[in-house]
């Protein structure tokens, strides 16, 4: 039996915009019940790639697939079964919440039946209901979000793009939003860019990083072949005596008193600290030296080569 194409494909993607390629050879897929998380510095093509996604810029090359169907041929399935929420909502100030709601709903071509349930379902879902009357001139920076990711969602699309979703929220609506976009990954293929990492490891399945226009790493969240830790001690030590112990995989002094040690996959930070107070390592200090996706950003942002993506 043939497996069915994924929600979303960008088959060797480019674009290209005054002459200048601002991203080029994107290969990407995403599947429905997935949450991508989309990262990048300032000027990394990350806008020109959520456009592209969700059929609002075309690629100058390669194509962008939605359920195995270009979406540069089909323009119209970007209406009916992508939601896409950009960087500044597409408000309308004099309308009220469930008036917006409704002209975006039959924008999406809902039903005419289908609309006041469709719009009923969205208000819940993003915590809009003592707003529902409220003109959208008169709301916070917060609750304009919130509308615009209603906005997005109403008709049921099949793909979600969210373009820094938690701009300018407070960090508990910050929290709630991470909730309902995990929630969301449930039922739909959700595409979120930030650059906020805490995001991307609360919503995400899997992180794509852009630099300069190219795909430099995509792969699992929270993959990562080791874990890195300062450990601070009293006694002084070698690297040999570190690595005598059967969870430790390497070890580099920081200074006389302070060491970055790197576990075995599996191995469990509990066990560690047991082990190095049985040793008496006089243990001082342990923290993580630096989390995975935040040393494989950071890694990436400094580059300057150009890298196949992982």
């Amino acid at each position: 039996m043939t497996s069915p194409a994924p929600t979303l494909a960008l088959v060797h993607a480019g674009r290209r915009l005054a002459g200048r390629a601002v991203v080029r050879g994107l290969d990407l897929e995403l599947a429905r019940g997935e949450v991508l998380g989309l990262l990048g510095v300032n000027g990394a093509g990350k806008t020109t790639t959520l456009r592209m996604i969700a059929g609002v810029l075309a690629p100058t090359s390669g194509s962008v697939r939605l359920a195995g169907e270009d979406l540069y041929e089909q323009p119209e399935l970007a209406r009916r079964r992508i939601g896409y929420l950009p960087e500044t909502p597409p408000l309308h100030a004099e309308l009220d919440t469930v008036e917006y709601l409704r002209f975006c709903a039959r924008l999406h071509g809902v039903a005419r039946g289908a609309v006041a349930a469709a719009v009923e379902r969205a208000i819940e879902r993003c915590e809009l209901g003592e707003l529902r009357r409220r003109p959208l001139g008169a709301l916070s920076k917060g609750y304009r979000q919130r509308v615009g990711l209603a906005q997005a969602i109403v008709h049921e699309p099949e793909l979600i793009v969210l373009d820094e979703p938690a701009s300018g929220l407070d960090p508990v609506q910050a929290l709630r939003l991470r909730e309902l976009v995990r929630g969301l990954g449930r039922e739909h293929a959700v595409v979120l860019s930030t650059h906020v990492l805490p995001d991307v490891s609360a919503c995400c399945d899997r992180v794509a990083i852009l630099h300069r226009g190219e795909l430099r790493h995509v792969g699992d969240v929270h993959a990562s072949a080791t874990t890195s830790l300062r450990v601070g001690v009293t006694r002084a030590l070698r690297a040999d005596e570190w690595r005598a112990l059967p969870m430790v995989a390497a070890a580099e002094p920081l200074d006389l008193a302070h060491w970055r040690v790197e576990l075995a996959p599996g191995s469990s930070i509990d066990a560690f600290a047991a082990a190095v107070v049985a040793q008496g390592f006089g243990l001082t200090a342990l923290g993580a030296d630096a989390l995975p996706l935040e040393s494989t950003f950071l890694a990436i942002a400094a580059s300057d080569a150009p890298a196949a993506a992982a």
